[in-house]
């Protein structure tokens, strides 16, 4: 039975799919306007677990992704500018090449962390008529109103506005007022501080915003929650299944998505709400603002970090715990990975040493292990609110024991990297190939015996490219297997 932590109801809820045949999940994508850092590909890594997890249950899924190319502004109460706007004007360039730019590196990010793409890529500015009609129907239901600056969502008029974060509307509009004083306001004709815009016009500093549609209410474009609630709608349906996202989405963006789509259809936006905790820098929030505080993985594979070493850094603390990221926790998930590493390896020599030998000709230290008693801990784990770290260890557990099979610590762990996505099944013994490797080895230790420096660096560059180290002493040389 899945069990995921619901944020709305604050408790750990059953998965009841709505639909018979999938599984509807919508997930925040990224605001194109910089690289990703790596505080956010923690949210898309817990994401890519979650999604892993409904598959090895045997769910279809149904994955959307928005990605934000327009209305995002630098303050989240509506103030500042537009982030994509504001970045094609200092780099003279259109919004279309930021976005295009950005929304690349995002997903080669993704791949290099192994993280599946998601089905439906759903760009905000590609879906302008049906944000259009959300907030047609908002307007004819009462909910916003139409100012000559913007179009807004009136908070007063859904009493259940706060019950995603548990702030009440007076906190909420306070909260607002404060974020409005730190930049000048879009619309001083807003009825309540904490009323949000559903569409902005060609009016004042947007005057010359670079992305414009016509609307029922003039030329302009989208607020930036609206996209999620019109893009999840049309390809999902309304209710869907689960909804995710980072913990800072909590208690504006997701709350105002809330707001607007039952205010708009009469039904709940979603079923389940789940948010990934801050990855931590020196005890702080990772921000694009702070240079100190802004790591991107390209930063780690430059000081020559795998990304999937980032990626079993992250699947070392539960999702819903915040995580100080150091560079000596990275080195600690370096060793981590390298030793689940080995403990494969090994197993796969021993298989291949064995050579056809019957699994009974095997020694144990001790009784046999049922390899189902292992199965049935790491699912508890996984399908009670993806408790992966719990899960890993377990693992660890089943290529230490010295009382299973080692072709039952494979079928494990090529059974459960479907949900972990450490590419374990990468590592294997090669018989062929370690033979080469030896016998270039062999050449390299003549070579440098007989003082022929540059064959022997170009033997070593061979091997070191077959993932080996060659390791010089004093009396002789040795070779290590390497995994990154």
């Amino acid at each position: 039975m899945l069990r995921f932590y619901n944020t709305l109801t604050r408790r750990k809820d059953e998965l009841k799919p709505i639909h018979p045949d999938w599984v509807g999940l919508y997930t925040c994508g990224p605001t194109v306007y910089n690289f990703a850092h790596i505080g956010n590909l923690r949210t898309y890594i817990f994401e890519d677990i979650l999604e892993r997890t409904l598959r090895y249950n045997g769910h279809e899924v149904r994955r959307v992704m928005n990605i934000t190319d327009v209305g995002h502004l630098t303050g989240d109460t509506d103030t500042g500018d537009d982030k994509l706007d504001r970045e094609a004007h200092e780099q003279k360039k259109s919004v279309e090449e930021i976005a295009q730019f950005y929304t690349d590196a995002f997903f080669a990010d993704l791949a290099r962390l192994n993280i599946i793409k998601p089905d439906i890529i759903a760009p905000a500015s590609k879906f302008i008529n049906e944000q259009i009609s959300v907030i047609e129907t908002l307007i004819q239901n009462g909910f916003a109103y139409d100012t000559p600056t913007a179009v807004y969502f009136d908070v007063k008029k859904f009493p259940q506005y706060g019950k995603l974060s548990g702030q009440s509307l007076a906190e909420k509009t306070a909260a607002a007022r404060v974020g409005a004083r730190e930049e000048v306001v879009v619309d001083p004709e807003k009825h309540n501080a904490a009323d949000f815009a559903l569409w902005f016009k060609l009016t004042g500093k947007f005057k010359q915003h670079l992305l414009h549609w016509p609307s029922p209410w003039g030329e302009g474009f989208p607020g930036w929650h609206i996209e999620c609630s019109a893009i999840s709608r049309h390809f999902l349906g309304q209710p869907f299944d689960i909804h995710t996202g980072g913990v800072d989405h909590i208690g504006t963006h997701h709350e105002n998505e809330i707001a607007q789509s039952e205010s708009a259809f009469g039904v709940p936006l979603a079923n389940i709400w789940m948010h990934g905790e801050h990855l931590l820098i020196d005890g702080g929030k990772m921000a694009k603002s702070e240079a100190e505080k802004f790591i991107t993985l390209a930063e780690l594979e430059k000081r020559g970090y795998h990304p999937l070493v980032y990626r079993y850094l992250v699947l070392g603390a539960h999702y819903r715990t915040q995580l100080n990221f150091t560079w000596e926790s990275l080195d600690a998930a370096r060793n981590g990975l390298e030793r689940l590493y080995q403990a494969i390896y090994l197993a796969t020599v021993d298989i291949c040493m064995r050579n056809g030998k019957k699994k009974s000709e095997q020694e144990f230290w001790g009784d046999k292990d049922d390899p189902k008693k292992y199965e049935q801990k790491i699912e508890s784990a996984i399908d009670d609110d993806l408790n992966i770290p719990k899960a890993i260890g377990i693992l660890h557990d089943v290529l230490n024991s010295q009382n299973l099979h080692s072709e039952e610590k494979i079928e494990l762990v090529e059974k459960y990297d479907a949900v972990f996505g450490l590419r374990l099944m990468d590592v294997k013994y090669e018989p062929e190939k370690e033979i080469s490797i030896k016998e270039k080895f062999e050449e390299y230790k003549d070579a440098r015996a007989n003082k022929q420096f540059d064959k022997s660096d170009g033997l070593r560059k061979e091997i070191e490219k077959a993932k080996y180290e060659v390791r010089d002493a004093k009396e002789s040389s040795y070779l290590v297997k390497k995994f990154f």
